[in-house]
């Protein structure tokens, strides 16, 4: 679904930008009203039922901004909107207070064989052991806890140095950190980063989908992506985005690290049980995409090389756990 149009107002006139105008140029397509009213607002959408996935909607200068204010909001507001699908099981870690979400045991395929994606070549069938993810990246406030605690160490972010110490963005994922603070945080809160196999499985389950959600194609509601909003947003927002097994944000925000080194011909001799990655290669391999990127690098099965010294605004981070029973 494609957002069209958006509009309405706020009993207190708190959101004052939702009554703005929007013009967007016009198209011929069939599309449907829907109208939603979440604790005193009223939004109306007009939903594109026909929309060419590769179409970028073109939206007049006066509106630009509005527009923008509008997405910063949606993304920034808790609108207590229930998960899309139900976890298998869900818990607590003791050490860090995350939620934990279960990734059954089994086989699917990882990977694709689309021209497009050379680094994701090719397709091939794997199994992974069953295991527990973070449901949501890690946060500010959790890394900030992990550093008060000398287990960590600050997030080299250049200009913005205590960011991750900044309550307006507590729960925003953190940012600015290398492969290595990746790996200290998750063994300070007793997991590890998750394998790309473990990743991808989260992320796509057994049925070959192209997106955390299925295959429809991104929108606003589903991820923070495009550079939209322009910043990271909160990271238990996007529920309509899960994944199959009730993951968050697997696709926009944050690129994520994972354990594997990165080597382009990997997939072509990787072990079918619970492959590890290459060895003592250059780079490290991100997966997911993030506020930044686009919707063409928000597939599931899209892969990343940085070198692991190399921080940045939109990387982040996940654990996992092993299931134990």
């Amino acid at each position: 679904m494609s957002l069209l149009a958006a509009y309405g107002h706020h009993q207190n006139s708190a959101v004052d930008v939702l009554s703005d105008a929007l013009n967007f140029q016009e198209m011929k397509m069939k599309k449907e009203p829907l109208l939603l009213i979440v604790g005193g607002v009223a939004l109306a959408f007009f939903v594109a039922l026909t929309v060419n996935p590769a179409f970028f909607h073109t939206v007049y200068k006066s509106g630009w901004q509005t527009l923008r204010k509008w997405q910063a909001l949606w993304a920034s507001s808790d609108f207590g909107d229930p998960l899309p699908v139900t976890p298998l099981a869900l818990r607590l870690s003791p050490l860090d207070g995350a939620p934990l979400v279960f990734i059954p045991t089994g086989e699917f395929e990882l990977g694709t064989n689309e021209a497009a994606y050379a680094k994701s070549q090719p397709a091939h069938r794997v199994y992974v052991d069953a295991f527990w993810m973070d449901q949501m990246e890690v946060s500010n406030a959790q890394y900030a806890r992990c550093a008060l605690a000398g287990a960590c160490t600050p997030p080299l972010n250049g200009d913005y140095p205590n960011r991750y110490l900044d309550s307006t963005y507590a729960n925003h994922p953190i940012t600015y950190v290398v492969w290595s603070q990746a790996i200290a945080y998750c063994a300070w809160a007793g997991r590890r980063l998750p394998t790309e196999a473990e990743w991808e499985r989260a992320a796509r389950g057994e049925d070959g989908r192209l997106y955390p959600w299925g295959d429809t194609p991104p929108d606003i509601f589903r991820l923070n992506y495009n550079d939209n909003i322009g910043d990271t947003t909160p990271v238990d927002r996007y529920p309509f985005g899960a994944s199959p097994y009730g993951v968050l944000n697997m696709a926009g925000n944050v690129r994520e690290w994972v354990s594997d080194w990165f080597n382009q011909g990997y997939y072509l001799h990787s072990p079918y049980e619970n492959p590890g990655g290459a060895q003592n290669a250059e780079n490290k391999v991100l997966r997911g995409s993030s506020f930044t990127d686009d919707a063409y690098q928000s597939v599931a099965f899209n892969r990343y090389e940085h070198y692991p010294m190399s921080p940045g605004e939109n990387r982040g981070f996940r654990c996992v756990e092993e299931d134990t029973k």
